[in-house]
């Protein structure tokens, strides 16, 4: 049994599929496949179901999966270890972000870490809340920043600070005449949200939900920046992260809290609890807890 059968066990069960588990380990689908058939000879099962749409772990491949997880989780923190062994000169630290937190919250962050660690590379992957937790889970990144709800019993979770989501109003409407509204004011008015797959699209459905506004969906966007200038541009509303008002450039929509529940959400890291965090992620995440919510 090799280490790196172990690796392709994690990419093909993670993709479903051995062609592109084969492209993120950097090796020939034959090559992948082949040594997957050796290590199921050499355990007497069979790890995988495979089918014209999809591949599936069997009974014993979920089994093995998690045993795989754990050795690879041992081995990786020996080899963080020894090479943090020299006061964090040198390594990478992996981090994953939603796309609604990482232009606004990491760039002071990492500014401060690289005048501290200049000898520590920092790669950012960003992605939706769903495939952050898998990439934590199969050890592909150091930690995560999401937000909640998250629940998993595989994850160790430090919330990191609360914000306020502000309602972006167009500039010309009447509501932006006003110091602050409540959820009945906009009940009969469109709003441009998130994408499906996007938390804070979820949260701001669940907000209306909860206080009995049936949200009309004018618009969805991947990007927050384009949802505001929708909303600048008149055709309709949106919950903003307060991290990422618009205060220069053009003409921003007008931001009023919403009272009084005061929508917000809990921006948190998270990373497995079967691998402790490396001292460089570990610095890191601690420059993120002291920073705070954005001003």
């Amino acid at each position: 049994m090799e280490m790196h059968q172990l690796r392709y066990v994690v990419g093909v069960s993670r993709t479903g599929s051995f062609s592109r588990a084969a492209q993120q380990c950097h090796v020939s689908q034959p090559a992948l496949s082949q040594q997957i058939a050796k290590l199921e000879d050499e355990l007497g099962e069979r790890l995988f179901e495979r089918t014209k749409r999809k591949v599936r772990l069997t009974a014993h491949g979920e089994s093995f999966l998690q045993r795989a997880l754990r050795v690879l989780a041992e081995v990786d923190g020996a080899r963080r270890d020894a090479s943090e062994a020299k006061n964090l000169t040198g390594g990478t630290v992996r981090v994953g972000v939603l796309p609604t937190i990482a232009p606004y919250f990491l760039p002071k962050v990492i500014m401060a870490f690289a005048r501290q660690y200049p000898g520590i590379e920092v790669v950012v992957q960003e992605d939706t809340t769903a495939h952050l937790v898998q990439q934590v889970l199969a050890l592909e990144i150091d930690f995560a920043v999401a937000s909640r709800p998250l629940e998993d019993d595989r994850l160790e979770l430090r919330d990191l600070f609360r914000e306020e989501l502000l309602l972006a109003v167009p500039p010309a409407h009447p509501l932006a005449r006003r110091k602050s509204v409540s959820a009945a004011d906009v009940a009969a008015e469109p709003f441009i949200v998130m994408k499906e797959g996007h938390c804070l699209g979820d949260q701001v459905l669940r907000f209306c939900e909860r206080r009995e506004v049936r949200a009309k969906i004018s618009f969805r966007s991947a990007q927050l920046e384009t949802i505001q200038a929708l909303v600048t541009a008149g055709l309709g509303m949106s919950l903003v992260p307060a991290m990422a008002v618009r205060r220069t450039g053009g003409s921003p929509p007008a931001y009023r809290s919403v009272v009084p529940a005061r929508p917000e959400r809990v921006i948190t890291a998270l990373w497995p609890k079967a691998r402790g965090l490396s001292r460089a992620a570990g610095a890191l995440l601690g420059l993120m807890a002291g920073q705070g919510a954005p001003a």
